[in-house]
């Protein structure tokens, strides 16, 4: 509770223009209600990251009516269109619970109003490079619309950065150096313009801040190093606008081939 009112006055000072709410599953937080509320009352627009299943099977049963009424933007996890792959990687019976849940933000009027918005999100299940953004999701709108009648806004295509579980796979099958040579020869400059960690700030559950997702899985923290937000002056704040990014290799997943953020292809 003390970051996300660290956040809520920290919001007009940067003038940020949205709330990016991930987690981890943010919907099982027993504040998400009140953090939301505050921030629309900020005029702030939200949007809320969802691997589907949470909001059907979280504890609070009236919550997807709820991001209705507060016009939450919707930003779910689907890796695949194919049950057998999305059990694949995420367990027995999950592809069944997101479609379901699917269905149900179709009945609310979500990927179908154009103010409910409901972007699906796509990541290769290997060591490449996804497929062009636009082919895929007319792939997606096809099999999705053809087998269950499900619609949505649009998909974003997210490269895979070799960090963490994915990392150590890669190790293990001996293809980490090989992977980081196709991220290194797709460098593409046109992406930089837009990655992520040039527009936003990361916020940890404990208030520490970082440059992006992946920055804050590999322990990367943003300058000035281990700041936590709620401990920040409006000044200090102010200065992370112009704050000089912290970098690794795991970067170039971001600036590879059409570029890859948490807004999907860049170029």
């Amino acid at each position: 509770r003390e970051v996300m009112e660290a956040v809520i006055r920290t919001a007009p000072v940067l003038a940020c223009e949205m709330v990016d709410i991930t987690g981890g599953a943010p919907e099982l937080h027993p504040d998400i209600r009140w953090f939301i509320e505050k921030l629309k009352r900020l005029g702030k627009a939200v949007q809320l990251r969802t691997n589907l299943v949470a909001l059907t099977e979280g504890p609070d049963p009236d919550l997807m009516l709820f991001l209705k009424d507060h016009h939450v933007d919707l930003v779910a996890s689907l890796p695949c269109y194919l049950k057998k792959n999305v059990d694949a990687q995420r367990g027995t019976g999950v592809y069944e619970k997101a479609v379901d849940a699917l269905r149900k933000l179709n009945e609310i009027g979500y990927g179908i109003q154009g103010e409910l918005a409901l972007n699906l999100v796509y990541n290769p299940s290997g060591p490449f490079l996804p497929g062009e953004q636009a082919e895929l999701e007319a792939a997606f709108r096809k099999e999705l619309g053809e087998r269950y009648g499900i619609r949505f806004t649009h998909l974003l295509v997210i490269a895979n950065a070799p960090i963490g579980r994915f990392r150590a796979a890669l190790e293990a099958e001996g293809q980490l150096d090989e992977y980081m040579s196709t991220l290194e020869e797709a460098f593409n400059p046109a992406t930089l313009d837009g990655i992520m960690c040039r527009h936003q700030i990361c916020v940890d559950w404990d208030g520490k801040l970082y440059d992006c997702d992946f920055n804050l899985a590999v322990g990367l923290p943003c300058t000035p190093g281990e700041a936590s937000i709620q401990d920040m002056t409006p000044k200090e704040v102010a200065k992370l606008v112009n704050r000089t990014i912290a970098t690794g290799p795991h970067c170039f997943a971001c600036t590879a081939g059409a570029g890859s953020s948490c807004g999907g292809s860049l170029a």
